[in-house]
């Protein structure tokens, strides 16, 4: 397009989002500024890898790609935002009675994580409201240009399974999308390198590795975040759809190294680029990696041998 495009005045709108929730889980469902611990810039692992894995919705919707599921809504309070100034975002979740929800269980030492990306998948932030007794969640929220953002709540209701729920979120202001990064497996941030290795591949669990150094030496004594040494998120280019993945292993469990190494399963629904970014602390503050990377064919499943003709499975016609 040859003109930014005019967003003007909006509000925050319904969305989609396709979740596993933030607990480690498997992808059921399509899948894209660093900063310091409560408002960095900013992903679950497959059954086996973690604490619990998301359901799909029935009618075979990945989880979290629609503002409401099994009962529970995203209501966005605030209104209005406008490019780089900071603003309180405020939004409830409303339980099956329609009232808003107050239990939630604690998940990565945290009760709710909000992850907000901008559509062209350039900007990536990875927060942490606060809830109050009336169960209207709020955070300082700063988001650096106009345009559309999507907003994902990652969460567990108290006795209930994870989930993921999603609302749009505009931006007033002359709006130039940014194309998506070419395919990289090589990020740099604040002095810090960090390779990835592995594919994707649709419909199968994927090992992912990671590897941190910092001025050519490996990171040995990364810091656990969250109560891991990484978090994982990747989003699907065109939707968004969303996936978190914690890594294999966790802190203090005896044999889950602090470095320099990662380790992620993900599995992803579709073909496609997606957007990875990659959380981990080291030295006190919380930094994000990001990478480009594309799921390959969908594996084949063998053609089963057809019966010779006039016979049935037991060799006998009728």
């Amino acid at each position: 397009m040859n003109t930014a495009v005019k967003l003007g005045s909006y509000v925050l709108g319904l969305a989609v989002v396709f979740g596993g929730a933030l607990g480690v889980g498997k992808v059921v469902g399509p899948v894209g500024a660093p900063a310091v611990a409560e408002g960095h810039a900013a992903m679950s692992t497959p059954t086996g890898h973690g604490e619990h894995e998301a359901a799909p919705v029935k009618d075979g919707t990945p989880g979290g790609l629609q503002v409401s599921e099994r009962g529970y809504t995203l209501n966005p309070l605030t209104t209005a935002l406008k490019p780089g100034e900071p603003a309180d975002f405020r939004f409830t979740v409303t339980g099956p009675g329609g009232e808003p929800v107050t239990g939630f269980q604690v998940e990565h030492d945290k009760k709710l994580h909000l992850i907000v990306a901008s559509r062209d998948l350039a900007t990536f932030q990875h927060v942490h409201p606060e809830m109050a007794a009336d169960g209207v969640w709020s955070v300082k929220l700063t988001l650096p240009k106009a345009g559309p953002y999507r907003a994902f709540a990652d969460f567990a209701p108290t006795g209930g399974e994870g989930l993921t729920l999603g609302t749009d979120v505009f931006v007033a202001g002359d709006y130039q999308p940014k194309a998506l990064p070419q395919e990289s497996r090589t990020a740099t941030v604040d002095g810090y390198e960090v390779t990835l290795d592995g594919d994707l591949t649709p419909g199968q669990s994927s090992k992912l590795t990671l590897k941190v150094s910092k001025d050519g030496k490996p990171v040995t004594d990364l810091q656990p975040y969250l109560g891991a040494y990484g978090h994982l998120v990747a989003l699907r280019a065109r939707d968004l759809a969303y996936l978190h993945v914690h890594p294999d292993g966790e802190p203090g469990d005896g044999k889950t190294q602090a470095g320099p190494e990662i380790v992620f399963y993900a599995e992803v629904p579709s073909t496609g680029d997606y957007r990875l970014f990659l959380d981990f602390q080291h030295e006190g503050k919380v930094r994000t990696a990001d990478f480009t990377l594309s799921a390959g064919e969908r594996p084949q499943l063998p053609t089963p041998t057809p019966s010779p003709a006039g016979h049935d499975d037991d060799g006998h016609g009728h």
